[in-house]
């Protein structure tokens, strides 16, 4: 099939506020985006954060809001203010680039260039953060060239906007269960400069990795695999099941198998700190507020 890197009509907006300050840790948790941007940012501000993560749209359907200007304008102002200068978008679960069916497939396009679109207009300059999608006993191969045809039809010299693939935890037919899965996805794609990874400490515990004994083993072998170079985000979770169970299952910060002490170490680690981190663990706002406190005190104490 044809591919193309066409980029969608879309004006994507110019800015510069990409600089973290380098003793400060960026944190913060998956937000509702049902009030808009602006609501977001004051949210996270709010719960002591200083980035924050949201879906593009449903993350069960395929309907995305309108774009609000106003709200956008407020939120740009609002969040040079106090400091936002990284956000995660987090596409919906039902984008399945990997899958069996057209009718999938063509959904998984056609949401991940609006998406796109929708980011450079919006929120330019940041990031998009997406399953790569289950092969459905296709088998992994199979898998992987569908992933691939589709981010190389999507993504497109122009675009702002960095695009993430996320580790995954290996359950049923999940691709990206390794660094070498996500690693044959990067290396195949057409403009791999606009490609990154988004390190989930969960799935990377559940998949095997034993980021609670040998971070530094785990660290240089995405090194050597993918390279730290790709890792621009990572989302903090603590796991309820033991390492390589392939099940995917959060738990709040502390209250599982990886542990405070691990999943702080991952926060504080030199070859990671500058990172923004994100927890998607099973809380309200509050307890992510008590999470964002405690991983914070930590890191400043480590200064």
């Amino acid at each position: 099939m044809g591919q193309s890197n066409q980029q969608p009509e879309c004006n994507a907006a110019q800015d510069d506020g990409q600089l973290l300050q380098a003793q400060t840790l960026t944190i913060g948790c998956h937000l509702s985006s049902a009030k808009g941007y602006t609501a977001m940012a004051r949210t996270a501000v709010g719960i002591g954060a200083n980035t924050f993560q949201f879906f593009t749209r449903n993350p069960r359907g395929g309907k995305a809001k309108a774009l609000d200007p106003k709200d956008l304008e407020q939120f740009h102002t609002y969040a040079a203010d106090h400091g936002i200068t990284r956000i995660l978008a987090h596409a919906p679960y039902t984008l399945n680039a990997a899958g069996a069916s057209d009718k999938v497939r063509n959904f998984a396009q056609a949401t991940f260039e609006d998406d796109l679109c929708r980011m450079d207009q919006a929120t330019p300059h940041q990031m998009y953060n997406f399953h790569p999608g289950c092969h459905v006993k296709q088998g992994a191969e199979v898998g992987i060239d569908r992933i691939v045809e589709i981010v190389n039809r999507v993504v497109h010299e122009d675009q702002t906007t960095m695009v993430l693939l996320e580790t995954m935890a290996g359950k049923g037919t999940e691709v990206g269960r390794s660094f070498e899965e996500i690693a044959q996805i990067i290396d195949r794609i057409q403009l791999s400069d606009h490609i990154g990874v988004c390190l989930d400490t969960c799935h990377v515990w559940d998949a095997g990795y034993d980021i609670v004994n040998d971070l530094d083993g785990v660290l240089d072998a995405f090194d050597r695999t993918i390279g730290l170079d790709r890792l621009h985000a990572i989302h903090l979770n603590d796991s309820l099941n033991p390492r390589g169970s392939h099940k995917d299952r959060h738990a709040c910060i502390g209250e599982g198998t990886i542990g405070f002490d691990a999943l702080s170490a991952v926060t504080r680690h030199p070859r990671l700190r500058s990172l923004p981190f994100y927890l998607e663990t099973p809380n309200d706002l509050d307890g992510y507020a008590q999470e964002i406190a405690r991983l914070r005190a930590a890191w400043d104490n480590a200064l």
